[in-house]
C-alpha cells in the first residue's frame, strides 16, 4: 500500500470481512463503499480472471483511487440505489456483499469537507459534495424540537435539548457559517475532560442527518438482501450502536426493527444465516496500528 493511500483511508477488518466474502472463481462482488480501495482492491486480488466487482462511492475524491482492472466497475452513486445500478448493468444476482460503513480517515483529515473539529472550514459534511443540504444548513434553519431530536437519537447526546436551544439563540443574532462558529457556540457546554468525546457525538449526529445514512443503510441493506443469491455473503463493519444494530436487527429478522416472523412452528422467519453468532472485533495489534478502527463491529451473514 502506498503512502497517499494510507493517508487517505486504512481499511479496517481486512482479512476478516473479505475472509467473510468467501470469494468463488467466476462470482460477481460489490463492495459498497470504495474509498480509498484497500477492500476492492484484496476482493481483486482474490478473484479470478472470470469474476466482477462492482464498488459503489458516491464521493467524488474516490475517484482518485480508482483501480485499472478490467475485472472492475467503479459506481459514482450513494449504495442505497445497488437495484437500480445491479439492473443498469445487466446483473441479476450477486455472489457477495461488502460494506465498510466507516469515514474515511481521508474525510476527518480535509478541513475543507468539515467532518472534523479540529479543524476550521466551512461546516458542511456532505459526502456527496454535488447534492444535498449542509451541516450549516441544518443548524440554521431546523426547529428547535427537530434538532433536539437528531442529536438525541444520532449522538446520543444528554444534553440534547440545551444544545439546540443555544444554537438557536445563537443564530438569532448571526449566521453560523464555518466549524469555528459552531464550536464557539457549543464547546461552553461541555467541560474539558468531557469536551473532545461529546463533541465527536455533536459532529457524528450533524453527518448522520446530512447524509441520511440511516436511511440509506436500510434501503442498501434490503436491496442487498433481494440481490443476494442462495447462499451469498453479506459482510458489514459498523462503527456506532445505531448502525450496527440496524445491522443485526436486518441479518436476524429480515428488517430494520428487528420485528421477527415467525412460521407456524415458531420459528423466526429470516432471509440469513448468520456466520458469526458473536460480533468480529479487531485485534489489539490492528487498533495499535489504526487507533480509528477502536469502534469497528464485523458481522457476517449467508442468504438462505
Amino acid at each position: 500500500m502506498n503512502e497517499t493511500e494510507q493517508t487517505y483511508h486504512i481499511p479496517v477488518l481486512l482479512e476478516e470481512s473479505i475472509d467473510g466474502m468467501n470469494i468463488q472463481p467466476g462470482g460477481i462482488y460489490v463492495d459498497m463503499t470504495f474509498g480509498g480501495g484497500g477492500h476492492s482492491k484484496e476482493i481483486l486480488r482474490r478473484m479470478d480472471k472470470d469474476s466482477r466487482l462492482f464498488s459503489f462511492d458516491q464521493d467524488e475524491d474516490a475517484e482518485r483511487n480508482i483501480v485499472n482492472d478490467e475485472r472492475f466497475t467503479f459506481v459514482r452513486s450513494n449504495f442505497r440505489y445497488l437495484h437500480n445500478f445491479l439492473r443498469y448493468y445487466g446483473v441479476e444476482k450477486v455472489d457477495a456483499i461488502l460494506a465498510d460503513l466507516g469515514v474515511s480517515s481521508h474525510h476527518f483529515d480535509d478541513s475543507e469537507r468539515g467532518f472534523s473539529f479540529r479543524f476550521d472550514g466551512n461546516l458542511d459534511m456532505r459526502m456527496n459534495k454535488r447534492a444535498g443540504i449542509t451541516a450549516a444548513d441544518i443548524v440554521n434553519t431546523y426547529e428547535e424540537e427537530r434538532l433536539a431530536d437528531l442529536f438525541y437519537l444520532y449522538g446520543e447526546l444528554k444534553n440534547s435539548r440545551k444544545l439546540a436551544a443555544t444554537l438557536v439563540k445563537a443564530r438569532s443574532s448571526k449566521k453560523i457559517v464555518t466549524i469555528g462558529d459552531f464550536l464557539d457556540i457549543v464547546k461552553p457546554l461541555y467541560g474539558r475532560e468531557r469536551e473532545k468525546k461529546e463533541l465527536a457525538k455533536v459532529f457524528q449526529a450533524l453527518r448522520i442527518e446530512v447524509n441520511q445514512e440511516m436511511e440509506a443503510l436500510k434501503e442498501m441493506l434490503y436491496a442487498a438482501t433481494e440481490a443476494l443469491k442462495p447462499g451469498g455473503r453479506l459482510s458489514v463493519i459498523t462503527y456506532h450502536s445505531l448502525e450496527d444494530r440496524i445491522v443485526k436487527n436486518v441479518m436476524k429478522t429480515g428488517n430494520a426493527e428487528g420485528k421477527s416472523v415467525q412460521d407456524f412452528y415458531g420459528n423466526v422467519q429470516s432471509p440469513f444465516r448468520l456466520i458469526n453468532n458473536k460480533v468480529i472485533v479487531p485485534t489489539e495489534e490492528e487498533i495499535i496500528r489504526n487507533p480509528r478502527s477502536r469502534s469497528a463491529k464485523l458481522r457476517i451473514a449467508e442468504k438462505k
